[in-house]
Order: C-alpha cells, then structure tokens, then sequence
C-alpha cells in the first residue's frame, strides 16, 4: 500500500512550477493537496485570487500526479489543519521557501514525516513562481478620457450651477504615466478590488462600489470626482450631470457604433509631464456662476456636436471647454504646458489637459490622425 503524501497552497495562477512540485511529491507516494480557499487567500494576500477556489479545485484534481485534492476549511497559514486531518497523510512535504518550523512542530505532533523539497522547474523549463508571473501580469483594467465639463464633478463646483461632465473609458493598449489627469489614482484603487479586469457586472454599480471605495467617509481631505469611476468603469461614451452632490443626478451613455468610430478617429494623445510632486492646481482657484455656465455651456455643445458628428462644433466646444477650465483653476497651467500645446497649435484643431491638469497628457481633437508623437484611443464598447 502506498504512503499517503499532503502538500499545501493557493494554487492561483496556476504554473509548471506548481506541476513540477506535485510531479517531486507524488514520488513520495499518493499525493493529497490541500488548496487555500479565497477567503484565506484574500486575508492573508490581501487581494482577490485570479481563479476562484472551484475552478482552482479543478485544475489542480485534473493534474495527473495528484491522487484527490480538496479545499481547505480553515483560516491563517495553518488553514489545511483540518484536510491534513482528515487525509492522516505519512508525509507532508513542502517547498523550501514554504517551509516553517509551526508546520515541521504540528507534522512532529501527529507522527507525520516533514519533507523540504528545492523549487526544481522539469527539465527543460523556465523556473516559475506566482510572484514572479505577478509582477509580469499586465493590467486589463481601463483608463478615463475626460472630454468635456472637468470639474463640475466637484460640488464646490457645481453648486454654482449643475451641469454635464463627458468622459469615455479606453482600453489599456498604452502604458499611462502616473499622475498624467487618466485617473491613475482611481485606476490603482479599482486595481485592489479587481486586479487583472472590471468584473461583468452593471457598469453603474461597478461605478458607484469604486467611487465609494476610494473615498473613505472618515477622510477629511480631497474627495475624488465620480466623473473618474464612472470614466473607468462605464463604456461608450457617457455624460453624468452634477448639481451640488457628488454623485451625479444622471447618467446617460452613447453606444451608438458609428459615433463612437467617429470620435475615435478624430481624438489623440500627447504625452507631456506628470504633474509635479506637490503641485497644488486647486490654489488661486476663482469659481464664480458666470465662470460655470461657461463651463457646463461647453459640455452641452461637446456633446450635441459629437451627437451630430460635427467637427467644427466640436473642436470649438473642446477648446471652450478647457479655456472655461482654466479660468477658474489658473494652476492647470504649470511651467511647461504652454510649451507643449504651442508644438500642436496649426496641428490640431483643439487641446485641453486631461484631469486636473498641471501636466500629465493632452487630449487633440484632429481633422486626420497624425502617423507620429500621438497615442490614438480605442473606446471600450458594451459586450
């Protein structure tokens, strides 16, 4: 009768490292594999787990050197007490730098032989750690395009009267920089709740789940706009409209196929700076009700005129938008961004800074796409 042989672990992203492991265990014996179920994972990784616990159960069973496999029930590192029980292997075997002297004592308390193996990939294979297939993982999480009424997402704002902010969500075929007004920061907080991808969900609720997630109750500082979860987190092209709150009144969105083909072929971005370390665009900030009807008048003209696919009228609404931006937040326009919208000035037909500015990138509406210097944009769509 064979020994009965236990390892244990998460198993997410699952590798031929991990098969490698089972394949040195199993000669031990019949192996037995307890695996780390998401509530664990999520506690001790603080992250969710890229597969859930039922399709890790799968994987792992289908592996040929693994006689049964189970999820286990317990909590903290020793969260396979129970399955080690239950299996009363002779052997536990772990990797070296899984190895700890909790888990040789407990295999000493039941008899249990304790068996550290080295990380060996099979031959002919590429040494493989979930940590290091982690750190090489891309992001498919999506950026936000900030078109038209910046700002009025902020009730100190929009208290001077309601209006509509216009934003799409991009696909993330470009690496952005940080603090470059693409809502980085917003992207980093969804990027803890979903790491690899939005979850196929109601893209509203997803919405509202990020915005509340970054902005904590008890934060007494900067609340961050609604327009950016929604940015992120919503397709087509959408309009929200803000009247003293932080969350928008209503939300409407434009899925139709040739609008959206049309935008796309007619905006770009410029990469300039990041915005500074400490650079503070809301002082010297001057809001008045003249100043916000500029702004929200703006928006209501960007999005009839991309309604209508009028070019002129968009370009003319883009740059309206923006000056209406900086009039009421002159420190948008940091050392060095004159410069770079001089370079596109005869190029485009209008610019403005995306986010809060300060730096970061610059959005172009153009009659035809530039072959170089510019990142076109791909807006997300519905499935």
């Amino acid at each position: 009768m064979n020994k009965k042989v236990f390892v244990s672990g998460c198993y997410d992203m699952l590798h031929s490292g991990h098969v490698a492991f089972f394949k040195q265990a199993s000669q031990y014996g019949d192996l037995y594999v307890g695996i780390g179920s998401d509530a664990t994972i999520e506690e001790l990784k603080n992250r969710k787990t890229v597969y859930s616990e039922k399709e890790r159960l799968y994987m792992v069973k289908a592996i040929r050197y693994v006689k049964d496999a189970y999820i286990n029930r317990g909590s903290g590192m020793l969260d396979f007490i129970d399955t080690l029980d239950a299996v009363k292997p002779d052997i536990f075997v772990v990797n070296s730098d899984g190895g700890s002297e909790l888990k040789r004592e407990l295999c000493r308390s039941r008899g249990i032989e304790y068996v550290e193996l080295e990380r060996v990939p099979d031959s002919g294979l590429e040494a493989r750690s979930t940590t290091s297939l982690r750190k090489g993982v891309k992001s498919n999480l999506p950026y936000r395009v900030d078109v038209a009424g910046t700002w009025i997402d902020q009730p100190y704002v929009s208290e001077h009267g309601s209006g509509w902010a216009l934003t799409f969500s991009i696909e993330p075929n470009h690496e952005f920089m940080e603090r470059g007004g693409m809502a980085t920061s917003t992207r980093n907080a969804a990027r803890k709740i979903w790491p690899y991808e939005l979850p196929n969900y109601n893209e509203e609720m997803l919405a509202r789940l990020l915005f509340c997630f970054e902005n904590d109750p008890e934060n007494k500082g900067h609340i961050s706009g609604a327009q950016d979860a929604i940015g992120i987190c919503m397709t087509g092209l959408t309009r929200h409209l803000y009247d003293g709150h932080y969350w928008p009144r209503k939300i409407e969105a434009c899925h139709d196929e040739e609008i959206l083909s049309w935008l796309e072929n007619h905006i770009c971005l410029v990469e300039m700076f990041p915005r500074a370390a400490g650079c503070s665009v809301v002082e010297g900030k001057d809001i008045t009700p003249k100043k916000v009807k500029a702004l929200t008048s703006a928006a209501d003209r960007c999005w009839n005129a991309i309604m209508q696919k009028d070019l002129e009228g968009f370009a003319s609404a883009f740059r309206d938008s923006f000056n209406a931006q900086v009039a009421m937040f002159p420190a948008m326009m940091q050392p060095g961004v004159q410069e770079h919208i001089d370079k596109w000035k005869g190029k485009a037909l209008a610019w403005k800074m995306l986010g809060a500015g300060g730096g970061g990138h610059l959005a172009l509406v153009v009659d035809e796409m530039p072959t170089e210097d510019v990142i076109p944009v791909k807006i997300r769509r519905r499935e």
